[in-house]
């Protein structure tokens, strides 16, 4: 498995790991990890679903947490980014042509891996852009999946400015235009880190400072700003997972976890849809930064307890 993850000193692979490529429908790999429980009894599985310019690695330590409370974890890199498939000529670009695409991807997971060689019962935890493909993906999850929690999802921009309807037709019209490919506004490649003080993801500088080594050690991982293509794919889906008819039909129990000082995302619109979800609920963490799962241990166990309380049997071991 050396070959298939990436280690440094401070962020080492869990016990228990395998994996590998799987082969998307439309012929793009995606790489997958799975990682066994550490401890008994066994309480199922968790299918850990990473943001944009996420890779697995940056969630070992996350897989270790749910390990010792007695899970197997899954684990993806998405397509387009971490040691997945680049999809267009520079592959520092987050491109994705639709959201639709994570969907099939995530939907292919588990078929090949989750359901035949996990242990059950199934849930999700996602995060910010995972978090999005896990809604859209809900009518084919919810025979499959238990529950799920939903950390910062993306439903919004901050401060609703410029709303998503108005993103929307902004990117459709520079992707007719053939601009698709060019970063959206504001991105650019990854270039020598922002310092720890102007980061708007965690207020933790040892995790921080853990993850920037990873990409500083493998900067094959990284990634830069997203596309246009990629920003109207994503408002395509949060148009579509804001649909009341949409919303009303989702019928897997969902929490719905915000963070209280997001620059990210709009903790505003996770409020609203927790509220409007029929199996919704919701837990906002005071002070938090975006990235709850590399936060501070004051806001990340928070998290957790929302988790352990939320998930039958979690937290028992």
């Amino acid at each position: 498995m050396t070959d298939l993850f990436h280690e440094t000193p401070d962020n080492p692979v869990p016990q228990n790991a395998s994996g590998g490529f799987l082969q998307g429908r439309d012929g793009k790999r995606f790489r997958f990890a799975r990682f066994e429980a550490t401890t008994r009894p066994l309480n199922g599985c968790v299918v850990v679903l990473p943001g944009r310019n996420e890779c697995i690695e940056k969630y070992f330590e996350t897989v270790r947490d749910l390990q010792k409370r007695g899970f197997g974890a899954v684990c993806l890199d998405w397509r387009g980014q971490g040691a997945s498939d680049r999809l267009i000529r520079n592959p520092l670009r987050g491109y994705v042509k639709s959201f639709n695409d994570y969907a099939s991807d995530l939907d292919q997971l588990f078929q090949d891996v989750v359901l035949p060689d996990c242990r059950g019962p199934y849930y999700v935890l996602a995060h910010s852009t995972g978090a999005l493909v896990a809604l859209l993906a809900a009518p084919s999850l919810v025979n499959r999946v238990s529950r799920m929690v939903l950390v910062a999802p993306f439903l919004a921009l901050p401060n609703r400015r410029p709303s998503m309807n108005t993103v929307r037709r902004v990117t459709a019209l520079l992707t007719m235009m053939g601009l698709g490919r060019l970063y959206a506004a504001g991105g650019a490649e990854p270039t020598q880190t922002a310092p720890f003080d102007t980061n708007k993801l965690t207020s933790d500088p040892e995790r921080y400072r853990r993850n920037v080594a990873l990409y500083e050690a493998f900067p094959q991982l990284a990634q830069g700003g997203p596309t246009v293509r990629w920003v109207r794919a994503a408002a395509v889906a949060i148009t579509r997972v804001t649909r009341p008819d949409f919303m009303a039909a989702n019928r897997i129990p969902t929490l719905i976890v915000g963070a209280g000082a997001d620059e990210v995302v709009s903790t505003r619109a996770v409020e609203w849809y927790a509220r409007h979800l029929r199996l919704g609920s919701l837990v906002v963490i005071d002070g938090a930064r975006h990235e709850i799962l590399q936060e501070a241990d004051l806001y990340r166990e928070q998290l957790f307890a929302a988790f352990d309380a939320f998930i039958p049997a979690s937290g028992e071991t």
